[in-house]
């Protein structure tokens, strides 16, 4: 499954949208209500491509998690995430056998039931053979059409360095790159 630009925030509901990048953080739209709001640096964000899964070899991706319930219920929803204990563990262990049974506990398997129906109800789930499928398809759709070329416009001007002057420093801030007077 392909969740690039989906983020949890801890201690909010749900899951949300990365929009832009903010002053003082980043501006997310929530996936229940569509609202935008900012998500401060001192807030804890996860971006759900990142997130793993313990297990007793390699950690595995939420993503092929997602891809495995998906495969498992044949594009259908995944098990109620208010579920007992016992009824999550169950349907986790059909999904993810190999799950470290001591690291991961019920709390982490309902996000991860509640953000794939979550997804999954507003259609943002698509196997990755699909994606592969459909980026196989928009490629011969384009095959007619010239390739862009690598060279840079003649116009284009080299970014420059900007110079950092750390607090308090006094005197010129790039004196440090000039040549020395010899004396």
């Amino acid at each position: 499954m392909d969740v690039k630009d989906i983020i949890a925030i801890a201690g909010k509901p749900g899951l949300f949208r990365f929009i832009s990048q903010a002053k003082n953080g980043i501006v997310v739209e929530s996936l229940l209500d569509g609202k935008r709001m900012p998500a401060f640096t001192t807030e804890k964000v996860s971006a759900l491509d990142e997130i793993a899964i313990f297990t007793e070899g390699e950690d595995i991706k939420l993503s092929e998690v997602f891809d495995r319930i998906h495969a498992m219920e044949k594009g259908g929803l995944a098990i109620d995430a208010k579920s007992d204990a016992p009824a999550l563990k169950a349907y986790f262990e059909k999904v993810l056998p190999e799950y470290d049974k001591e690291r991961v506990y019920p709390s982490d398997m309902k996000k991860v039931f509640s953000w794939y129906n979550l997804l999954h109800g507003l259609n943002l789930l698509k196997p990755s053979e699909e994606k592969k499928e459909e980026a196989a398809e928009a490629a011969d759709s384009k095959d007619h059409k010239p390739a862009p070329s690598s060279e840079k416009p003649k116009s284009a001007k080299p970014a420059q360095a900007k110079q950092f002057k750390p607090a308090g420093a006094k005197g010129n801030a790039g004196s440090a790159n000039r040549p020395q007077k010899k004396t």
